[in-house]
């Protein structure tokens, strides 16, 4: 489709999708249904997937609900009202863990708060000297609307607490919303419960809201001036004895398999539950932990929203395709019947590998469930057997690669098992379908970032030979170009400009660009800080000195044999080095101002309730560094349990400071 017709009808899209969001938010007077409103909401999401270039800050993905109206006064949170994280099935549940003992312990016990996610409206409580001061709403989730005289009028909300243990100031967050049953009385005023409780809190009456019948659960608090709490558990009880309602179905969990048979017997009674529901909440029950854990950019790393079962639909399988990643897995796709799934029209959902499709039994022809849940990729969940005719075709997966490379099943050495997924060997640019898709890592948002190159423009200029590699991109001959359909002066010049744009890059990206196996930019930022420049990479790349990164606390062998695996083949090498001489690449910089400044450290043994890489980073985030190995540019050795007796003696010997990590505690204080 022609550019400019594309942008039009994403721009359409997205006049109409505020539209709808400023009657909604605004005016509280929706004229189209949730799922009408979902299925907008999607159209533009899937545009935005499938033409990156579109992807602007009116995004829906981008928006935490609406910038707050100008009829009611603005209120900045002193915390953020951040969104959650969500689940959609048990795997997500395990990486949430996984993350968690990553950061801070693999040994670290803990327990969950589980908490029913009330689909209504977030709304904050500040009250200082124990009386309610401002009622705010969630806004963009960095200002909200004072609804304070709105929010008065339930009866929930206790408008001054007596408790003498209350802080003198805090801010209590919680859910405003309407029970179904009430609901059915005023359901001919509003489209749904959700809706009842948003348009009646913005009304500019608050008499007009107290005919409501408004409901509030608190949950947790944003800023407070004191915690007084050890849990979350703790102070949901304590917002009870305060005189705060909280769900009577909150919950503490002690493991995810506990979780998720707890979420099943939960889906399986919501609807005979007073309110309505989209998923339970998981937080992590210790409030000293949560403060461990922080945040991410949006949302907090120690809370995930489990979601209720995702949408599927019945459907039937025309044909399976064999797409091949950039690390040259071979993922089989099935070209289904399109159908309609929560206002998204799907055609392709993928198998996952071989063993999936012998384990289900999957055949060409076949009726199968497939199911869609929020960003996620559709998958094909089940096979009905039953409706299994003659004409269904058992799929044999190829041993060889479309490039004409024998796939291979590689061995983990951890799970002493063959991999599931084939893969193709080529370790270059060999492969075609390896190498298309090393060209869109390449210049995708996390690398390099090139505005108007997106994934169909890349397969374009591939089949046009403009571009094989990536430093091709960097010699483009733009006469051609806008001579191309569907390209003009202008987009030809912003491409350009955005080229230009993405040379300048830092070190921890360009790492990460570059499209190496188990490197992503979380492992090429812990690269980065190590070498720091440019020129220290290409002179490792040359020697293959790769082992020096196992001193790296969160580098393992995995991504030390994936190093040397890619730089064995020289064009992997040549390319970075014509790379170094076309692109800018910042040397890695540190904060330049915390107490730790100038001050470098080491770790020996096991450190108590704290992991290696939570260590490192707190060291980082106070502008110090960590060392490897013992020498004299080693101003402190911190001392864990079984440290070991040869670096202690080592740093003895060149006068190095011994400390514990609590002295080291003390020196951040």
């Amino acid at each position: 489709m022609n550019k400019d017709l594309v942008k039009n009808k994403y721009n359409l899209k997205i006049k109409e999708f505020n539209k709808h969001n400023r009657l909604y938010y605004n005016k509280s007077k929706p004229i189209i249904t949730d799922a009408e409103y979902d299925r907008l909401k999607n159209e533009i999401i899937e545009l935005e997937k499938k033409y990156k270039y579109l992807r602007n800050i009116s995004s829906p993905n981008l928006q935490v609900g609406f910038k707050p109206s100008k009829s009611f006064e603005k209120f900045k949170h002193k915390v953020p009202m951040l969104s959650l994280a969500n689940a959609f099935g048990e795997e997500d549940l395990i990486n949430f863990e996984k993350k968690i003992f990553n950061y801070l312990s693999k040994n670290i016990k803990f327990d969950y708060s589980v908490e029913p996610k009330i689909d209504g409206i977030s709304a904050s409580l500040t009250y200082i000297d124990k009386k309610l001061i401002y009622g705010v709403s969630r806004g963009d989730g960095e200002t909200g609307e004072v609804i304070t005289e709105n929010l008065k009028t339930i009866k929930d909300i206790p408008l001054e607490i007596k408790s003498h243990d209350f802080p003198n100031e805090i801010e209590i967050r919680g859910e405003v919303f309407i029970k179904k049953n009430d609901f059915f009385k005023i359901k001919d005023q509003f489209a749904n419960p959700r809706n009842a409780a948003s348009g009646s809190l913005r009304q500019k009456n608050p008499n007009e809201t107290k005919k409501i019948p408004l409901n509030f659960i608190a949950y947790t608090f944003g800023y407070s001036q004191k915690n007084l709490h050890k849990n979350q558990s703790d102070f949901l009880n304590d917002l009870k004895k305060w005189g705060f309602k909280i769900n009577k179905d909150n919950k503490i969990i002690h493991s995810i398999n506990e979780l998720i048979k707890f979420h099943k017997s939960f889906e399986a009674k919501r609807f005979d539950l007073d309110y309505d529901l989209d998923g339970l909440v998981y937080k992590v029950n210790d409030l000293y932990l949560q403060s461990r854990l922080g945040f991410t950019s949006n949302s907090p790393r120690w809370a995930i929203a489990h979601k209720f079962s995702a949408d599927s639909a019945k459907t039937k399988i025309i044909n399976i395709d064999i797409q091949v990643g950039r690390t040259g897995a071979l993922t089989p796709v099935a070209k289904v019947k399109p159908v309609n799934i929560g206002g998204v029209v799907v055609s392709n959902a993928t198998l996952h590998n071989e063993d999936e499709i012998q384990r289900k039994d999957i055949r060409i022809d076949d009726t199968v469930t497939v199911e869609r849940a929020g960003d996620v990729i559709p998958h094909v969940i089940s096979v009905d057997v039953s409706k299994r005719t003659k004409l269904s075709k058992k799929f044999v997966f190829p041993k060889k690669c479309p490039c004409g490379y024998e796939t291979i099943k590689e061995f983990n050495n951890i799970t002493k098992k063959f991999d599931a997924v084939r893969r193709c060997p080529d370790r270059g640019f060999q492969c075609e379908k390896i190498a298309i898709e090393k060209l869109k890592h390449f210049i995708s948002k996390e690398a390099l970032n090139i505005d108007g190159l997106g994934k169909k423009v890349v397969e374009k200029f591939w089949d046009l030979n403009f571009i094989k590699k990536p430093q091709d991109i960097f010699s483009l001959d733009y006469n051609k170009i806008v001579n191309l359909e569907g390209w003009g002066k202008q987009s030809v010049n912003n491409l350009k400009n955005s080229i230009e744009k993405s040379k300048k890059i830092s070190l921890q990206r360009f790492i990460y660009s570059i499209g190496i196996r188990h490197i992503g930019i979380e492992s090429a930022k812990l690269i980065s800080d190590n070498i720091k420049n440019i020129s220290n990479f290409i002179e490792l790349i040359k020697l293959k000195q790769f082992d020096k990164f196992l001193n790296i606390d969160g580098i393992g062998e995995t991504q030390i044999n994936s190093l040397k695996n890619f730089f064995s083949n020289k064009l992997n090498s040549n390319i970075v080095i014509e790379l170094n001489s076309i692109l800018k690449i910042e040397n890695q910089i540190s904060n330049e101002n915390g107490k730790l400044r100038d001050k470098s450290f080491m770790f020996t043994g096991k450190l108590d309730g704290i992991s290696r890489a939570e260590a490192k980073s707190l060291i980082e985030k106070n502008s110090g560094i960590t060392l490897s190995s013992v020498n004299k540019k080693l101003d402190y050795l911190v001392l864990g349990e079984k440290a070991t007796k040869r670096k202690v003696e080592q740093a003895k010997n060149l006068g190095i400071n011994i400390i514990s990590f609590e002295e080291l505690r003390k020196l951040l204080n």
